[in-house]
């Protein structure tokens, strides 16, 4: 079969070595798998879910933590079974939906797919550049084109390996989650309001308002090109994949490796939604842009004696971070999704030249026509979460029957209760996204 000629993402795979099966020390072993979770992880973290987490803390308090909470067990559901196709088929997704599909039918799949990851890539670019306008006053055009210098960083991150571009990712989480700790911190929130923000209230069913943005941040958290990675990533692990219990361990760290980065992933989001709970709740005019959180960290109208120039440097330092690093996984998910289904492999540097250029023809047409304005950027991002909508049915759906695939996944395949449980979040999910889609017109 054509997906089995190649490996997956063929410059890291089986590229870093795991202990022994019948070796016990745990920490050491879950050391050797942690990584690919982080990469991961920044697809969570991403300028759309800061846009959805601050607009629910701003409107709603901290009444949106439930869906927030919600929105990343349903991940790390989705993520398990990305992490299992990996593992045990020892395919990425992409080879696997294309390896079933015939020639026209997978190019169409292809195309979809294409504009899922521009569209992915299109947050981290617009991300960065209201970062680097926040932080140097660089004009947005400017910071639009500089982000194509992220071409020579991902490059250079990944000569060095794919174990060092995980530990930099992983540094880059702790940072940004340092900084909104600190912020947070600051804030002086009430931690007991915090807790009640977990408890499910009918509160989404009621008003329209917190269902969109409920919905936004589901959009915004369970993307396609996370699925695609992660099954990818997870045979960067060089174990004997003909001894069932090795494979069976492999899994088992693996998930770990995802709930832990994952659960960081959520703490981040619902750091920044009790920062606009705390700060903006009440002030709902101060959320209109990210720009506008910005200004309003250091401006005593809004957020009173907390008011400092350093909160509004930290926040925009966190948004650069995230939006920089963001570039290294779309860059990745990229390249499995075109060799995956067009069998085309190019060196990185093209595909990345390739993807950034695609990109950026469509933002820099719609700026010239919004005058670079950050609020058409920011509903660009919003925007793009509809394409990201479109995609995710062609995701979901697949991945779930794939992996409930006896002859592919042999004596891991799907219990009926995990396929069942798959078909019916991937069934609630995309009809939430239509009706998401639906509202934004």
């Amino acid at each position: 079969m054509q997906s089995h000629r190649h490996q997956s993402l063929e410059e890291i795979n089986q590229s870093v070595a795991v202990p022994d099966v019948h070796q016990t020390a745990f920490w050491r072993k879950f050391l050797a798998y942690s990584g690919p979770g982080a990469l991961v992880a920044v697809g969570y973290m991403d300028p759309g879910n800061w846009l959805t987490s601050l607009a629910g803390g701003g409107q709603f308090q901290y009444r949106l933590l439930t869906v927030l909470a919600l929105a990343i067990i349903v991940a790390m559901f989705m993520q398990d079974l990305a992490i299992k196709l990996g593992v045990v088929a020892r395919q990425d997704l992409a080879q696997a939906i294309a390896s079933k599909l015939p020639r026209p039918v997978r190019y169409a799949a292809w195309l979809l797919n294409e504009v899922a990851m521009m569209a992915t890539d299109m947050t981290g670019v617009i991300g960065t550049a209201i970062a680097l306008k926040m932080l140097f006053g660089l004009p947005l055009l400017v910071g639009i084109l500089l982000t194509i210098a992220d071409v020579l960083v991902v490059l250079l991150f990944l000569r060095f390996g794919i174990r060092r571009v995980e530990v930099i990712v992983l540094l880059a989480i702790l940072t940004v989650g340092i900084i909104f700790g600190i912020e947070v911190g600051r804030a002086h929130v009430q931690f007991g309001h915090v807790l009640l923000g977990l408890v499910p209230t009918p509160l989404i069913i009621k008003n329209h308002t917190a269902l969109v943005l409920s919905l936004g941040i589901l959009g915004a958290t369970i993307m396609p090109h996370n699925l695609y990675l992660h099954s990818s990533l997870a045979q960067s692990r060089r174990y004997d994949y003909h001894d069932p219990a090795q494979v069976t361990e492999a899994l088992r760290f693996a998930n770990w490796d995802s709930t832990v980065h994952l659960i960081a992933a959520f703490l981040i989001n619902a750091l920044l939604l009790i920062l606009g709970g705390t700060l903006f709740f009440g002030h709902t005019t101060a959320l209109a842009s990210l720009q506008a959180v910005f200004d309003g960290l250091k401006n005593t109208a809004v957020v009173g004696i907390l008011a400092s120039p350093v909160m509004s440097w930290l926040f925009a330092l966190a948004l650069l971070i995230t939006g920089l690093i963001s570039s290294i996984t779309s860059t990745l998910a990229g390249q499995i999704v075109m060799e995956g289904y067009l069998h085309i492999r190019l060196p990185l540097w093209q595909r990345r030249l390739l993807t950034r250029a695609v990109t950026l023809i469509p933002i820099l047409i719609i700026g010239a026509i919004v005058g670079f304005s950050d609020a058409a950027f920011e509903n660009l991002i919003i925007y793009a979460q509809v394409a990201l909508s479109i995609a995710l049915p062609f995701t979901l759906l697949p991945l779930v029957a794939l992996t409930n695939d006896a002859k592919l996944m042999k004596t891991h395949v799907n219990r009926a209760i995990v396929t069942w449980l798959g078909y019916g979040l991937a069934g609630i999910i995309t009809i939430l996204n239509i009706y998401l889609v639906y509202s934004l017109f």
